[in-house]
């Protein structure tokens, strides 16, 4: 029966699951010597670090901080602070010269120009979409905010060729962070762990040869807020678990919320639930306290994200033998 207690899971059972899977999948499967994971300061790769640790000891585990210069500070910190705790060896890569390189930057700062005349590199900025998902019909569309340095906020809708032109720079990020990943991995022969979670996996919030590029994924069958419990279980810091979660990757601070899923955690995943065993819309919203219009929204959201990344979760199209042209 659908209620506010169906995420709740056995917490000591479902981290002794993750860790034989993990075992399994290093020395059976892969014939690996150990597992690096990509730090972000966040609490998704907090816990497949700490499982990691947990399944191979700690001499097994290389944990690599990839930030760039737009990266929040604090970030670096927290994850060499987990590192620092766990006890594992950790390698640190400035990425900001290979983004140069590849035009990252300049090219993104082309398009936000065009916008915005007075942007440079002393701005700072973000990308949101529309808060109000529940409340209203709408169309999803993207934000531009810009940040001045005298303190001074502008924020203009993008148009479809401008957020396509961005966002193509932009995940040049996550692509460059899983080379390094595979660089590091390769070179000592070791797999790499991902840290997509079930929330992300089933909407597409995750980035194709980015960090969706990686082995194993330890924790893509936990919502988000079953990492929360399986973290505060294991022992993940405070400062990680009370971190709001963010995909950190432009220049001005922005949540998983306002930047994809326009609604918490806590909720999104009950939705997401329901949505995924086709629970009757009456049930879920008497359960959840919204009306039947709310649900109906929600869910409409989730089909339009789930039709639109369908591409990440299979194998590339291909022909058969024998396939007529």
């Amino acid at each position: 029966m659908f209620n506010k207690t169906i995420l709740a899971i056995d917490c000591q059972k479902e981290a002794e699951r993750v860790q034989r899977f993990i075992r399994e999948q290093v020395f059976t499967h892969f014939k690996c010597k150990g597992t690096v994971v990509g730090l972000s300061g966040g609490i998704d790769s907090a816990l497949v670090s700490t499982l990691c640790v947990l399944a191979l000891g700690k001499e097994k585990v290389l944990g690599l901080i990839l930030p760039e210069r737009e990266s929040n500070p604090i970030s670096k910190i927290y994850a060499y602070n987990h590192a620092q705790k766990l006890g594992i060896t950790v390698e640190g890569v400035d990425i900001t010269p290979h983004l140069e390189a590849l035009g990252t930057y300049r090219t993104r700062n082309q398009v936000i120009k065009k916008i915005f005349p007075e942007f440079d590199d002393t701005y700072k900025f973000h990308i949101t979409l529309p808060q109000n998902l529940l409340e209203k019909d709408r169309l999803s569309y993207h934000i531009l905010t810009i940040h001045s340095p005298h303190n001074e906020i502008e924020s203009k809708r993008l148009s479809a060729s401008e957020w396509l032109e961005i966002s193509s720079a932009q995940n040049t990020k996550q692509r460059m962070r899983m080379i390094n990943l595979y660089q590091h991995a390769e070179r000592i022969n070791y797999l790499v762990a991902g840290t997509t979670n079930k929330s992300e996996v089933i909407q597409g919030f995750y980035m194709k040869h980015g960090d969706g590029g990686v082995d194993i994924e330890p924790i893509a069958h936990l919502y988000k807020t079953q990492v929360y419990q399986l973290s505060k279980y294991l022992g993940v810091t405070d400062e990680i678990i009370n971190r709001p979660p963010s995909p950190d990757t432009y220049s001005l601070p922005v949540t998983d919320e306002q930047f994809y899923f326009c609604m918490p955690y806590e909720l999104a995943d009950f939705l997401l639930y329901a949505y995924e065993r086709h629970i009757p819309e009456d049930q879920v919203a008497e359960t959840l306290q919204l009306s039947v219009e709310q649900i109906r929204r929600a869910f409409k959201d989730f089909k339009a994200k789930e039709n639109a990344t369908w591409h990440l979760r299979v194998l590339p199209p291909t022909l058969k033998a024998g396939d007529r042209v």
